[in-house]
């Protein structure tokens, strides 16, 4: 990997270069994470420190009502955790009979938050520091507010306009009837004091306690499904991971019910292509990742669900080496197609990564789902919903259709990279159906093609749409562009401050003697950070 002082793409940052290094969405948060290092913790204290202090400074993308994944390198092997939650136990395919689809906002999209037991169980797990000093930095932030960030508060904006009326939204984020404006304070009090119950109990008074009580009280006043049993019930799993060879590499992703798979299917795929002999930029490279993650994405939506239901298409069979091999024997190099879905049964996101000395690296990602996840925030407390629950289907063949108890196909995944000498990278790429599909190019411009994590990050992205719709940013070279056209992609063409379309990617990458080398996604209002 060469580490480039100028960039051929439109961003002119650099790598941040140092043996200990956070990088993710929100420079506060980076801070957060950067400072739990300094006092003497490791990785995972900074991870959860930035992940706390994120669902204050960047509402849009999660809140303490978001879930959340983890992979961990503790030194020696790598450990996934599943910190999403499930629907309520009320939740049956008849309570929405009436419906052609699944809710999108509202109470009736809100599954039990996980992100916070995902906090407790890898503090108890790995932690170095005392789980209530990682709250220090965001309550302080909610006590005397916080400087409101440009791209943040666009989002906070978009929200006001679509969510002003939903309950409890109003009065936890628009202070003053209006939303905050870039260089604006937000101040949270409410959050403050929620944060210390947290930090105080464990977790527990969010899950069996007055914090439980408050979101139940006010989800029944709704008629919401959500009851302090469901809350009570919920456990975060340590799941291990699941992962995909490609030459001397191996990507690893958490099992389903996230979309990690779809990536690990796109780089299988690729394995079977010429990838390897085209330069970065290509247009031909570019068409290869296309079609590849054209066939992954589709049969993921199809079967993808919560792992244990997942019982007639397995995640096995989506990754077995001769159904991949098949898939990527429909990829035609002269021409675009509109795949259909395989037959493997025959054969809306924060982000954050941080590494230490002592080799230890985490990729942690949560999120609301959309901005602002359901719209609900619960009075009083700071608290907002995500709405995870609008991930299930309807469809009663589908493995992912809605049931109680049952975790819903999520979009969130961090990713791990391995080599045959130890870990390569820690990174994610937040940004819906954006997620799995910039985990391939990361991975290709990173070990194939050797940019170094910033170039990576600033290079410009596409994201397959459907059929033969491709989104691409506008900065993508014309001749490219018409190379593609020519190939017979319908591209559409977008800017890369598109909000969610083109993701956040942050990313950390091991360097010989200890070092690491972090990029921070300039299309976001983050950075990496480290000494």
């Amino acid at each position: 990997m060469e580490i480039r002082a100028n960039s051929p793409y439109p961003s002119r940052r650099s790598a941040v270069l140092a043996g200990n290094v956070v990088a993710t969405s929100q420079p506060l948060a980076a801070q957060a994470g950067l400072a739990m290092l300094a006092r003497g913790g490791n990785a995972v204290d900074a991870a959860i420190a930035t992940a706390i202090t994120l669902t204050l400074v960047e509402p849009s993308g999660n809140g303490l009502g978001s879930d959340a994944f983890a992979i961990v390198w503790d030194g020696k092997e790598l450990h996934g955790l599943n910190a999403s939650g499930r629907s309520p136990a009320a939740w049956t395919p008849e309570r929405f009979a009436d419906h052609d689809t699944m809710p999108f906002r509202g109470w009736e999209t809100v599954t039990v938050p996980g992100a916070v037991s995902g906090w407790v169980a890898m503090s108890e797990r790995f932690g170095k520091l005392p789980f209530a000093d990682l709250f220090i930095p965001a309550i302080g932030y909610a006590e005397a507010g916080f400087i409101v960030t440009p791209v943040i508060a666009k989002l906070w904006q978009r929200a006001a306009e679509e969510l002003g009326d939903y309950p409890g939204f109003a009065e936890t984020f628009l202070p003053d009837g209006k939303a905050p404006t870039a260089g604006s304070r937000y101040v949270n009090k409410d959050f403050a004091k929620t944060l210390r119950l947290i930090a105080e109990t464990k977790g527990e008074a969010f899950y069996r306690g007055p914090l439980a009580d408050a979101i139940c009280d006010f989800a029944a006043a709704h008629d919401a499904a959500l009851s302090r049993e469901d809350m009570a019930a919920h456990t975060a799993d340590w799941c291990g991971t699941i992962s995909q060879k490609f030459d001397d590499l191996e990507l690893h992703e958490i099992p389903p019910n996230g979309q990690g798979i779809a990536a690990l299917m796109g780089l299988g795929i690729l394995s079977h292509t010429r990838i390897r002999e085209l330069e970065a930029d290509d247009p031909l490279a570019f068409h290869l990742q296309i079609e590849a993650m054209k066939l992954a994405m589709l049969d993921a939506e199809a079967y993808v669900a919560d792992g244990d239901h997942m019982s007639e298409v397995t995640s096995e069979k989506l990754l077995d080496p001769a159904y991949l091999a098949s898939r990527a024997a429909l990829i035609d190099e002269t021409r675009a197609q509109d795949f259909n879905v395989g037959a493997p049964q025959n054969g809306g996101t924060v982000y954050m990564t941080a590494a230490d000395a002592s080799g230890m690296m985490v990729s942690f990602i949560q999120s609301n789902y959309a901005g602002f996840g359901s719209g609900v925030a619960i009075p009083g407390t700071g608290i907002s919903m995500q709405n995870r629950g609008a991930g299930f289907s309807l469809g009663p063949a589908s493995q992912n259709v809605v049931g109680p108890r049952k975790r819903p196909f999520h979009t969130i995944i961090p990713g791990f990279l391995m080599g045959p000498d130890g870990p390569l990278m820690s990174f994610g790429v937040m940004g819906g159906p954006m997620q799995a599909q910039g985990h391939v190019q990361m991975v290709l411009r990173t070990q194939i093609w050797g940019q170094d994590p910033q170039l990576a990050a600033d290079a410009p992205r596409w994201r397959f749409v459907a059929g033969r719709e491709v989104a691409v940013e506008d900065t993508m070279q014309p001749a490219t562009l018409d190379a593609l056209r020519k190939l017979g992609h319908d591209l559409s063409l977008e800017a890369p401050d598109n909000a969610f379309g083109f993701g956040g990617a942050q990313l950390i990458c091991r360097l010989e003697d200890g070092a690491y080398a972090a990029g921070s996604d300039p299309r976001k209002d983050g950075a990496a950070v480290g000494f």
